[in-house]
């Protein structure tokens, strides 16, 4: 069998085994879904997520140790993962090659040419390298395979979901998914420009793996100086490593495309070198050193900003079971497996509430979403793959148990803002807060106040048998026989009230009549008294779960929101309670 279909059969495996892990990735009760599939396996073969997290945490995940069979490999015979397994790679090589096939021999061979701006890449994974030694893992946000995971994660497989309910029983939505797809269809697009944009120009990991297959023994290179001019060997290169000359091979993906197709059999893998010379890597120059090394001093800077301590966002939600903020990223790949495992749908990717040192990574919006927190989920640290959010069990998560002592995990507590709160701003009667609250004893408890509506007038009413007919037009949308409404006799004390039970024609029945000499002695008037149970929150006992904020009547802004203060995960946030 021919090696390029060896390698054509490899990616298409990957790649499909990856599609298949973002679908597995779902709550559910089908066979397919979340049942025990190894999810997170092609991110644990990234070598660069495991050099990150070795620098920021000093200490590797065990997870993460697949990426030494990764290194291994590579050290033995060069950028095999690039051209055999990286999904992100198969797609842009494909779609490379649908960009070829308007272009002449010319073109073909101009397009996969070797250019300096290869050498971008070295200085990128340089600079993110810098990040992560200063406890900043950044190489999320550029590594292909946690960029695939969040660009399928967060904006392709939810258009499955909407309104389709292929892959969710329910439609999904994320905050930035619009700006993830136009960058994930950005990268595949630039390959009809160039073949694999991304990965000649960008893509740290394959930097990463440039340098690790300097010195590989095994390597592609000539049998012999000579050539002829066909230069068919580089109208086929996916790397542009100039296979013709002086092979670069760092940045050759083992395309294999190069040997396959000299007609003279001058290109071979082999132990020896190659015969026309060998480049190990692009020129680089000392100004993308210095330039890739201020990765240390941005980080310094983004520890001078003031975003941690006294002045962090209190809007900031992290899932339950993440680590406190510094070690939380010095871990998180920002691959979105937690906001696409979250059945609620309420993990978000982040824009700048963590500043820019936090973008894409999970924050808590319940605003969205089709619940809180589940008291009985922890769906979301049982897939993170570098434990940036830490797998707990139910007991811990709900306070029992050997974890009585601590409590539950909690992810902040609510607030109720009276400004906005209808038993408090407008005395309508609402209980939605206080009767979905799943804490048991429920953290929000009320306290029962009678407010007269239309304080300062009275309403002319008259006696008409045993019920009482307003005389003046009452406010719209009222439901006077809701069970919270009372009417008693204008300025009489509050052992006048008597509760509205229903409605006869257009007369009040109420719990006791009314009778005529009570109205008379009121001047002809009556007062309608609304019951409020007004809500108050108990921090001793709110986990912070978000389910009141979620379901909150009032639009928009919530009139009980969710905080970050006295969140489990961090120590400096706790209130005196």
């Amino acid at each position: 069998m021919r090696i390029v279909t060896v390698r054509r059969l490899s990616q298409i495996f990957f790649l499909a085994l990856f599609l298949w892990f973002c679908v597995t990735a779902t709550l559910g009760a089908h066979w397919w879904q979340l049942r025990g599939w190894p999810i997170n396996w092609i991110l644990e073969l990234d070598p660069l997520t495991a050099l990150a997290t070795v620098l920021a945490t000093g200490t590797l995940y065990k997870n993460l140790a697949w990426a030494l069979v990764t290194i291994a490999l590579t050290l033995f015979v060069g950028r095999f993962f690039c051209g055999f397994a990286c999904p992100l790679g198969a797609i842009n090589q494909f779609t490379g090659w649908l960009g070829r096939l308007g272009k002449g021999t010319e073109g073909r061979v101009e397009a996969n040419g070797h250019r300096r701006a290869q050498a971008v890449k070295y200085y990128l994974l340089l600079f993110l390298l810098a990040l992560a030694l200063m406890g900043s893992v950044q190489t999320g946000i550029f590594d292909p395979l946690p960029l695939i995971h969040r660009s399928v994660n967060l904006a392709l497989a939810p258009l499955a979901d909407n309104p389709l309910g292929v892959l969710s029983d329910a439609p999904r939505s994320y905050v930035s998914a619009w700006l993830l797809g136009f960058l994930f269809l950005g990268i595949v697009g630039l390959n009809l420009v160039l073949p694999r944009f991304f990965c000649r120009f960008v893509c740290p990991l394959g930097a990463l793996f440039g340098l690790l297959s300097r010195f590989t023994p095994w390597r592609l290179g000539k049998t012999t100086d000579r050539c002829g001019d066909c230069r068919i060997c580089e109208h086929y290169c996916e790397g542009a490593c100039r296979p013709s000359g002086k092979i670069i091979g760092g940045e050759c993906v083992l395309c294999f495309n190069c040997m396959d197709r000299c007609p003279a059999d001058r290109l071979t893998f082999a132990t020896k070198p190659s015969a026309a010379g060998e480049a190990g890597l692009p020129d680089l120059s000392r100004r993308g050193f210095v330039v890739a090394g201020t990765g240390l001093l941005l980080t310094s800077m983004w520890g001078i900003g003031g975003l941690a301590g006294a002045n962090r966002n209190p809007h900031l939600i992290r899932p339950p079971g993440a680590l406190d903020e510094e070690r939380f990223l010095a871990r998180c790949l920002r691959c979105g497996q937690c906001m696409r495992i979250c059945p609620g749908n309420i993990i978000q990717p982040a824009l700048l509430e963590a500043g820019i040192e936090g973008l894409w990574t999970p924050a808590v919006n319940y605003r969205l979403g089709m619940s809180g927190c589940l008291p009985n989920c922890i769906a979301c640290g049982q897939v993170c793959p570098t434990a940036a959010i830490r797998p707990l069990s139910l007991e811990e998560k709900q306070g029992l148990g050997e974890f009585a002592h601590q409590g539950p995990i909690r992810m902040g507590t609510a607030f109720v803002d009276r400004g906005r709160c209808l038993p408090w701003a407008m005395d309508r009667p609402c209980l939605v807060c206080h009767e979905l609250c799943p804490v048991s004893p429920k953290a929000i408890f009320t306290r029962t106040v009678f407010e007269t509506i239309r304080e300062g007038e009275g309403l002319p009413a008259r006696v008409q048998g045993q019920t009482v007919v307003l005389e003046a037009a009452f406010p719209a949308h009222t439901n006077l026989i809701s069970g919270d409404f009372y009417l008693r006799p204008r300025g009489a004390p509050d052992a006048g009230l008597r509760r509205i039970t229903g409605l006869a024609g257009v007369g009040l029945i109420l719990e006791r009549p009314l009778t005529g000499e009570e109205l008379a002695a009121a001047g002809g008037k009556v007062d309608i008294v609304v019951r409020l149970l007004r809500p108050f929150v108990d921090a001793a006992r709110c986990t912070g779960c978000g389910m009141c904020e979620h379901e909150c009547p009032v639009s928009g802004l919530r009139a009980i929101r969710v905080y970050s203060e006295n969140e489990s995960r961090s120590r400096p946030g706790r209130m005196l309670i």
